[in-house]
C-alpha cells in the first residue's frame, strides 16, 4: 500500500556543482522555507520517501558499526605490554598489534566501497559485520603472535567500511537541509570509538583477562548483525533527473499542471516487510569496479577533499594521539601520582568537550537555510562554513594550554579543560568540513570516501609513530604548545579561505581535466 503522501520538489543543482536552486515551486514540499534537494522519485520505495523513524534507525546501526569498529581497532592499545611479555617479543613489535590492524582498516574502504556501489550497500554492510565478528572471536582464541595478528587484521579489514557507510547513506536516504545534523551524529559515535582503550583497561584493572575485550566486542557485534539485517533496507536508489522548469513558468499554472503531469505513471507499491529482508541487491553493471579504486585517487587534489583528509588526520594525529600518549605519563608521574588505572579519565574530558558541541550540531543547517533565503533560493556549498569560525581558534587555544600545563606541571584540571576544547572544535571541523565536501561535490561521494579514508589514516598513522619521540626530545610546550598547536591553526584558518574564495575554486575545478574524469557521473548527482 503505497503512503498517502508522496514528497515533491522541483529543486535542481545548477551547472556549477555544488550550487542548488531552493526555489518553491507550486505544490513543493519545503524545509526552511526550501524545496527539498535532492528530489525524490514518485516511489515510496525511493529512500527519500522513507519515515524520519526509518531513517534514523538506519543511521543509528551505521553509527553503532562506526563506534564499535573504531574501538575494537583502539581498544587493545593498553595491551602492548602485556602482548610483549606473553609472547616473549619487544614493545615495538607488540605495538604492531595496532598499527597493522589500522593500515588494514583503512585499506579496507579501498575494496569494500567499490563493491557496495558494485553489489549494494547492504550485501556490504552485512557481510562487513560478518567478516568483523570472526575476526573479534578469532582473536578471543588466538594464542599466539601471528594467530592474534591475523585476526585483528581481518576484523579490522572487515570493518573498514564502517566510516564510509555512514556518509554514504546520509547522501542515499537524507535532503540536503539534514545532512550536517546527521553527519554530525555520525562523527560523534566515530570520535567517542577512541575511546576504546578505557574500557579495554579498566577489565584489565578488574582482573580479567585481555580475551574479555574481544568477547564483549564480539557479542556487541553479533547484536549489531541482527539489529541491521532487520533494518538496514538497501538504500541504493537510481532516480530520473528532473528537467528544471524555466523561471517564467514556475509559478504559473503550466507548473500546476507539469507537476500533476509528473504523477500520471502508477506509483508503484512499496516493497513488503520480507522482501526488504532480502541480503543481495543484484550486480550493477554501470559501476566500473576497478577504475573506480584508482580513480579516487585523483581527489586528493580536489582542495575542499584534501580540507577534509587535512582536518581529520590532524585533529586524531596531534590531537587525540598527543592526549593518549601523554596524559598517562605525566599524571602517573609527580606531581599527580595518579594510579595507572585512573589515567585513562582524560577520557572524560573528550567526553564533555564533544557533549558540549552536540547542540550545535544542526547550527550549519540552519545557517545555510537562512543565507540561502536572503539569496533568493539558490543555495551555496560555503554558506553552511560560517558556524566553524569559533572552532577555528577554540581547538589551536585548547592544544596550547594542554602543552603549557604539561610543561609547567599545571593543576589537572588544566588537562581536562585544554582536551575539551580541542575536543570541542574537532566535533565541528569532522562534521562540517565533511558535509561542505559532499555538498560540493555529491556526485561521486563514494569516490571521495575512498580518498578520505585513506589520506586520514596515512596522516594520523605518520604523525603518531614518532610523536612521543618529539615530544620527549623538544618538550611539551615546544611540541604541543608550538609546534602542534601551529599547524592544527594553519589547517583551521583554511575556513576562510573557502569561506571568500571557495565558489571561485569549484568553478576553477569544474573546469579541469579532473572534472571531464568524471564527467559522466558529476551531472547524475541523485542516482548517488
Amino acid at each position: 500500500m503505497a503512503p498517502s503522501h508522496l514528497v515533491h520538489s522541483h529543486a535542481h543543482e545548477e551547472d556549477l556543482p555544488g550550487t542548488v536552486n531552493l526555489r518553491i515551486a507550486e505544490g513543493d514540499d519545503t524545509a526552511y522555507g526550501q524545496a527539498l534537494y535532492p528530489v525524490p522519485a514518485e516511489d515510496p520505495n525511493d529512500p527519500l520517501q522513507w519515515s524520519n523513524t526509518k531513517k534514523s534507525l538506519i543511521l543509528l546501526i551505521c553509527s553503532l558499526y562506526s563506534f564499535l569498529g573504531n574501538c575494537a581497532l583502539l581498544g587493545p592499545s593498553v595491551y602492548i605490554g602485556l602482548y610483549s611479555e606473553l609472547f616473549q617479543i619487544t614493545p615495538t613489535k607488540a605495538s604492531d598489534l595496532v598499527s597493522y590492524p589500522n593500515l588494514a582498516f583503512g585499506f579496507g574502504s579501498l575494496i569494500l566501497v567499490p563493491l557496495y556501489l558494485k553489489i549494494g550497500r547492504r550485501p556490504v554492510m552485512l557481510g562487513s559485520l560478518v567478516l568483523f565478528a570472526a575476526g573479534l572471536i578469532g582473536a578471543s582464541q588466538a594464542t599466539t603472535f601471528e594467530g592474534l595478528m591475523a585476526a585483528r587484521i581481518i576484523h579490522g579489514f572487515g570493518s573498514g567500511v564502517c566510516e564510509a557507510l555512514p556518509v554514504q547513506l546520509v547522501n542515499d536516504i537524507f535532503f540536503l537541509h539534514e545532512r550536517g545534523l546527521r553527519l554530525g551524529y555520525y562523527t560523534v559515535a566515530l570520535c567517542f570509538g577512541s575511546t576504546g582503550p578505557l574500557y579495554a583497561g579498566y577489565m584489565l584493572a578488574g582482573g580479567y583477562s585481555w580475551q574479555l575485550f574481544f568477547y564483549v566486542t564480539f557479542a556487541f557485534a553479533m547484536a549489531l548483525l541482527i539489529a541491521a539485517f532487520f533494518i538496514v533496507e538497501e538504500t541504493a536508489y537510481k532516480r530520473n533527473t528532473l528537467t528544471p522548469m524555466p523561471p517564467s513558468i514556475a509559478n504559473s499554472d503550466k507548473a500546476v499542471e507539469a507537476s500533476h503531469a509528473e504523477v500520471a505513471p502508477l506509483i508503484p507499491e512499496r516493497k513488503s516487510f520480507l522482501a526488504t529482508l532480502k541480503p543481495w541487491s543484484g550486480i550493477d553493471h554501470d559501476q566500473e569496479f576497478w577504475i573506480m579504486i584508482p580513480r579516487s585517487f585523483t581527489y586528493f587534489l580536489v582542495p575542499q577533499v584534501l580540507w577534509v583528509i587535512t582536518s581529520f588526520g590532524l585533529y586524531i594525529g596531534l590531537g587525540a594521539l598527543a592526549f593518549n600518549y601523554t596524559f598517562p605519563l605525566k599524571i602517573t608521574a609527580p606531581p599527580y601520582n595518579w594510579s595507572v588505572t585512573n589515567s585513562g579519565l582524560i577520557t572524560v574530558a573528550t567526553f564533555l568537550g564533544f557533549f558540549l558541541a552536540m547542540p550545535f550540531l544542526s547550527s550549519s543547517d540552519r545557517l545555510a537555510a537562512h543565507l540561502t533565503r536572503k539569496n533568493n533560493g539558490i543555495r551555496e556549498a560555503e554558506m553552511r562554513l560560517g558556524v566553524m569560525l569559533p572552532a577555528m581558534l577554540m581547538a589551536p587555544a585548547g592544544i596550547i594550554l594542554y602543552g603549557f600545563a604539561a610543561e609547567r606541571n599545571l593543576h589537572w584540571i588544566t588537562y581536562f579543560i585544554g582536551v575539551g576544547m580541542d575536543q570541542w572544535g574537532a566535533l565541528f571541523y569532522f562534521s562540517f568540513t565533511l558535509a561542505y565536501a559532499v555538498d560540493s561535490y555529491s556526485a561521486n561521494t563514494s569516490e571521495m570516501l575512498i580518498a578520505m579514508n585513506l589520506g586520514k589514516q596515512a596522516i594520523s598513522f605518520g604523525m603518531g609513530i614518532y610523536l612521543l619521540d618529539w615530544i620527549l626530545e623538544r618538550g611539551f610546550a615546544v611540541t604541543i604548545s608550538g609546534i602542534f598547536a601551529a599547524i592544527l591553526l594553519a589547517n583551521n584558518l583554511v575556513l576562510l579561505v573557502f569561506m571568500v574564495w571557495g565558489k571561485s575554486i569549484r568553478i576553477f575545478m569544474s573546469k579541469t581535466w579532473l572534472a571531464r574524469l568524471h564527467r559522466g557521473t558529476i551531472r547524475n548527482v541523485e542516482v548517488a
